[in-house]
């Protein structure tokens, strides 16, 4: 029976590991099919503290990983399928044909992001294809810009765009946007900002060195296609929260997302949750290790009071 098994990677799931172990829990950590989460998908990060000339998201999460098992974290390299709560506040969770039993869990699974289904899309991610203003937005200034979307991320992260792009157009396959009155006036004043009615993106279009170049549109209404310019594209058309290994154990919102009913703890005693698998408002490497922190010490006092008492 393991104290606490922690569910998945990235930011919020190495640092529930790195203080559980410290804590002495023993933590074991399933670490999932995409290890170290989505960060290992993105090139560099410079907006994660300590790190003043940036850092590789692939490194910034081997580091993570090393300094959790320097502290003892066990690492098992499956995806959990299941999670069965047990009579006596235990649970079981199945990953395959292997089976775990633990006091607590931590669920760190965080979200993928939605994204069109075009063929290249996977081989563009980190090579101008994102769905993080906030993340890569510096890394285009004074070029071209796109933003999918037409919802209240999306105008925000059109905004966001323009402090560094020279232009931002706002791709949005209806003909007014969806986002709050305040927050599309505001976009549709920018004048950095160019809408991009009744389309849809069909087609990334990148250059010989496999960076993205152009987009193919097609209006909705007429059927036309066009070629559009731009350096880089940010798919703001919502995200997927990985939870459906738990079924309907747990409450979770409109979308998805874990809710959760006292700190970090879920709807189910003992099953806490961090990161963006919770957290679909600031979505960053930085409040994703803060939650990771605080699951971590509430499931260690959690076990004190039910065990220790």
């Amino acid at each position: 029976m393991e104290n606490v098994i922690i569910i998945g990677t990235g930011c919020a799931g190495w640092t529930a590991a790195i203080y559980s172990a410290r804590a002495n829990l023993k933590p074991l950590v399933l670490a999932g099919d995409q290890i170290g989460g989505q960060l290992t998908t993105t090139t560099e990060v410079e907006n994660y503290p300590g790190f003043p000339e940036g850092i590789m998201g692939p490194e910034l999460m081997m580091n993570m990983q090393k300094q959790a098992e320097r502290f003892g974290t066990r690492i098992e390299y499956v995806a959990a399928t299941k999670v069965i709560p047990q009579e006596d506040g235990t649970f079981v969770i199945e990953a395959g044909e292997k089976r775990y039993e633990s006091r607590s869990i931590i669920v760190a699974t965080g979200a993928s992001p939605r994204h069109l289904g075009l063929p290249n899309e996977k081989q563009l991610i980190g090579h101008g294809l994102t769905s993080c203003a906030t993340c890569d937005g510096a890394f285009y200034p004074d070029v071209p810009v796109a933003v999918i979307g037409g919802g209240d991320s999306a105008c925000e992260e059109a905004s966001f765009l323009t402090k560094f792009a020279s232009k931002v157009y706002l791709i949005h396959r209806r003909d007014e946007l969806r986002a709050s009155k305040i927050m599309a006036d505001r976009v549709l004043a920018n004048e950095k900002i160019e809408p991009v009615w009744d389309s849809n993106v069909i087609e990334y279009l990148t250059d010989d060195k496999g960076e993205m170049e152009k987009v193919r549109l097609q209006n909705v209404k007429t059927q036309e296609e066009s070629l559009l310019d731009v350096k880089c594209v940010f798919v703001a058309i919502g995200h997927i929260p990985n939870t459906s290994f738990l079924g309907d154990i747990v409450d979770v919102d409109d979308n998805g997302y874990l809710l959760q009913r006292t700190g970090t703890m879920t709807s189910v005693v003992g099953l806490f949750a961090a990161g963006d698998v919770t957290d679909h408002v600031y979505r960053q490497a930085i409040t994703a290790a803060g939650s990771g922190c605080a699951a971590s010490l509430e499931a260690e006092r959690y076990l004190a009071e039910k065990y220790d008492s």
